[in-house]
């Protein structure tokens, strides 16, 4: 029992579905030799009840904070996998030991660098100019900087939160500030100040939300869509507090202006690199970065193909989010590859930035009829990146 909890405690920790983590614990509860389970999972406790021999024993783990590693996700999917059946307890708790005590696969140094890469090419894709790209770059690298030096000192998360975006954001304004000084000119374009706190958008909690709800696995989904928007609010208040302090600019800023050929091979390569980058966030090792990378490229590229044939931004983030969905569900049969490791790297680069800055923005300043435009735009292409997630799963074969 206490194997088993824990195997599942570890997969929900780790940034896993509730409904993978149920899967799995079901797997290894039949080659432990239980003759039935039943598990009830949130986003801090895991129940179980299994039944041995006529008898019913039931028991509870605490989970911990939650947090992001896909290494270690798939490492735990393949000890499930591959585990013989009548394998020693003993040996299960040792291997557990062993993935769970296994250091990031990558140095806090190279994960702020990877990011501070993903924020200039997210700020690119945007339409920001080679100046607001480097600012964003910068800021969104030191945030990362900062965040992993607060959490190694295991401060409260929302805190956390709050503060790295205070550093970025900031960060950015007194880049801005100092091109200005010297002759570079402005970089307050408000695309690169949202893209300097992308790195703190809780994409892995709220996709593994919404999957969880189209598994019918409501308590668990519930709370970590909870934990998700808490996150985001202390984001928001971070942001805020940088906004009202330097005053940002939200005047429409002209575009980079490029040949069309051009800017579709700079568009994918910003994309496949941004991909790739937010895969190194998560703790992917290469093969999976290379996917993630691979499926942003595709998917973002077709998505900015229809905005420029005249799509509507909810359709063409539909469109995106299916392929994206389609792709992960291949690679979850065929590859072996978490479907969550490929598909929130790129959906994150698809977040509706402008929008959300807009909305915190105006909401500060007291602009309600702006702030609810915003919002609604927001929402709504939120929500198609949601619908076509979800329609993916529609193609899933059964298990």
């Amino acid at each position: 029992m206490d194997v088993l909890l824990r195997l599942g405690a570890l997969m929900l920790r780790t940034g896993n579905t509730a409904a993978r983590a149920r899967e799995w614990m079901e797997v290894v509860a039949r080659k432990l030799g239980f003759d039935a389970i039943a598990v009830s999972l949130t986003l801090d406790s895991v129940t179980a009840s299994v039944r041995h021999g006529g008898t019913w024993t039931t028991a509870v783990r605490e989970v911990g904070l939650p947090g992001v590693n896909v290494w270690r996700i798939g490492e735990l999917e393949q000890l499930a996998k591959t585990m013989k059946p009548g394998l020693a307890p003993g040996d299960i708790a040792a291997r557990l030991a062993d993935i769970e005590s296994a250091p990031p696969l990558y140095s806090h140094m190279v994960l702020a660098a990877g990011v501070g890469v993903a924020s200039g090419a997210f700020a690119f894709l945007n339409g920001a100019p080679m100046l607001e790209m480097a600012a964003a770059a910068i800021g969104g690298g030191i945030g990362q900087w900062t965040r992993l030096w607060l959490i190694r000192r295991h401060l409260n998360q929302y805190g956390v939160a709050a503060v790295s975006a205070v550093v970025a954001s900031g960060i950015y304004v007194l880049a801005a500030i100092a091109a200005g000084h010297i002759g570079l000119g402005s970089a307050r374009h408000p695309v690169g100040f949202i893209a300097s706190v992308l790195f703190l958008v809780p994409g892995f909690p709220l996709i593994a939300a919404l999957l969880d709800l189209l598994q019918h696995q409501t308590v668990a989904a519930v709370s970590r869509l909870a934990y998700g928007l808490m996150l985001l609010l202390a984001v928001a208040f971070g942001l805020s507090i940088v906004v009202a302090i330097a005053g940002i600019d939200l005047s429409p800023q002209p575009a980079l202006e490029l040949a069309y050929p051009l800017k579709l091979l700079l568009r994918a390569v910003a994309s496949f690199v941004a991909g790739g980058a937010f895969a190194m966030f998560f703790n992917s090792p290469a093969r999976t970065i290379w996917a993630a990378a691979l499926v942003a490229l595709g998917a973002n590229e077709l998505r900015l193909v229809l905005l420029d044939a005249g799509m509507m931004l909810a359709p063409a983030a539909f469109f995106a989010a299916l392929t994206i969905g389609l792709v992960t569900v291949w690679a979850d049969q065929r590859l072996s590859v978490p479907r969550m490791a490929i598909a929130v790297p790129p959906i994150i680069i698809m977040v509706p930035g402008r929008y959300a800055y807009e909305m915190i923005v105006f909401f500060n300043q007291g602009k309600m009829l702006e702030a609810l435009q915003a919002s609604a735009s927001c929402g709504f292409v939120i929500g198609a990146l949601a619908m076509g997630l979800a329609a993916a799963r529609f193609f899933r074969a059964r298990e």
